[in-house]
């Protein structure tokens, strides 16, 4: 079968349909990760084909997102985050007119890109099936992933569905760009989502029912998988100086914020290497979207690193808990210390805490050199953490994610 997977965004947003993609291919499809250029080589470094997605309007919704943080929430950070969606939803039209393959058999398409990518494939007469990192369908089990977490209750599908209404309202300008373009009859982002739910549209979404379950509530055709990992290629070796710096001492933190981009960079570097000094630990600081800098005898910044080689050889994990780095630690085994910025990221933080791989979160805004080296002297000082978090990736390391997707793709075919 011809397989396209299309997704955008941040590198969060790219590396688990690495892991997804092989093993589709690995089971005998034709797949090609249709993302933006940037990614190619983390895409196509094993094999995996890719075409460009020319729309990669991501950086400027991160910037509009920290302006909103830093300038208390104010109503013109607000609309500033809106206008800023509408154009990235608006610049991903053209890019999906083009990634849609008409000759492909199936179209796999992420949270972000499925509004506009499902009606393009139909128009094609090409499947689709929804392959997302976080829930979007209301449930009374908990709130939409874009606010704090909520203990179960109706209110959380009256959340979920004022959160989708509003994201319908952003992708109202790209729907009738789309519409235009394919030169068919207009339908509403909300109409097209009532449709969506109401043919019971499949998506599989890419975590674990150990970290979130399934809620009793949700429709046929909603499945959850399991994580799909960032597939790693085993000719990969660490660079010498990582080696040498973990081999040189006790397991160090790590700390990176990904594809974040903080107002201080450099501040946060002064702050992480302040707050690993007061709590006597080794540190490994990935320098990330941000640029960050740590130098010193007990810690070294680094790049780009597979976080499944990486993460299970620290003491603890300090990031941002965004959707794919809060799973890499999750199988690392190890304890977490989540320091959200934004969107989604406080949602995820608030279930490592429930899962008990976590003694607490600490948002960014509120971040100190002290509160952080105090919450990582609880997670690598406190033993119940490190077991805890064995004991989920234990749970974890027996799913099979990408598997389950593979196996509903076959039933699939003709």
């Amino acid at each position: 079968m011809r397989i396209d997977i299309i997704t955008a965004g941040t590198t969060g947003s790219v590396a688990p349909y690495t892991g997804l993609g092989h093993r589709l291919a690995a089971e005998g499809h034709d797949v090609e990760i249709v993302t933006h250029a940037k990614f190619a080589d983390t895409v196509t470094c094993c094999g995996l084909r890719t075409r460009p997605l020319e729309a990669d309007p991501f950086e400027e919704l991160i910037t509009a997102h920290n302006r909103f943080r830093n300038a208390g929430r104010s109503p013109r950070a607000l609309h500033e985050i809106a206008r800023a969606t509408e154009r990235a939803a608006v610049r991903l039209v053209d890019g999906l007119l083009t990634a849609v393959d008409p000759k492909a058999d199936l179209v796999l398409l992420s949270t972000i890109v499925a509004p506009i990518g499902r009606v393009v494939a139909r128009y094609h007469r090409v499947r689709s099936m929804g392959v997302f990192l976080q829930p979007d369908v209301p449930t009374s089990a908990f709130p939409p992933c874009v606010l704090p977490w909520q203990p179960p209750g109706y209110g959380n599908r009256l959340r979920a569905r004022a959160v989708n209404a509003l994201t319908d309202a952003l992708y109202s300008a790209a729907n009738r760009r789309l519409h235009a373009r394919l030169g068919i009859s207009h339908r509403s982002a909300h109409l097209l989502r009532r449709e969506r739910e109401k043919s019971r549209w499949p998506i599989w979404h890419g975590y674990s029912r150990v970290v979130v379950p399934r809620p009793p509530d949700w429709r046929p055709g909603l499945r959850v998988a399991g994580y799909w990992w960032p597939h790693e290629c085993p000719s990969w070796q660490p660079p010498s100086p990582v080696a040498d710096f973990l081999a040189a001492g006790p397991p160090p933190v790590f700390v990176g914020f990904g594809s974040m981009m903080p107002e201080d960079p450099d501040g946060l570097g002064e702050l992480t290497a302040r707050a690993l000094r007061l709590a006597g630990l080794r540190g490994v600081v990935q320098a990330g979207w941000a640029g960050l800098s740590v130098t010193g005898d007990d810690v070294i910044t680094v790049g780009a690193l597979p976080h499944g080689w990486l993460l299970p050889r620290t003491a603890a994990v300090v990031h941002h808990a965004g959707a794919g780095t809060t799973a890499a630690g999750l199988r690392a085994g190890v304890p977490a210390v989540p320091v959200p910025l934004l969107t989604d990221q406080p949602w995820w933080a608030a279930r490592l805490v429930r899962l008990g791989v976590s003694p607490g979160v600490l948002p960014h805004a509120s971040l100190t050199a002290e509160r952080l080296a105090a919450v990582l002297l609880r997670a690598t000082g406190e033993p119940r953490f490190a077991a805890r978090a064995v004991e989920v990736a234990g749970r974890l390391a027996r799913e099979d994610g990408a598997g389950a997707v593979a196996r509903a793709v076959a039933a699939m075919e003709p």
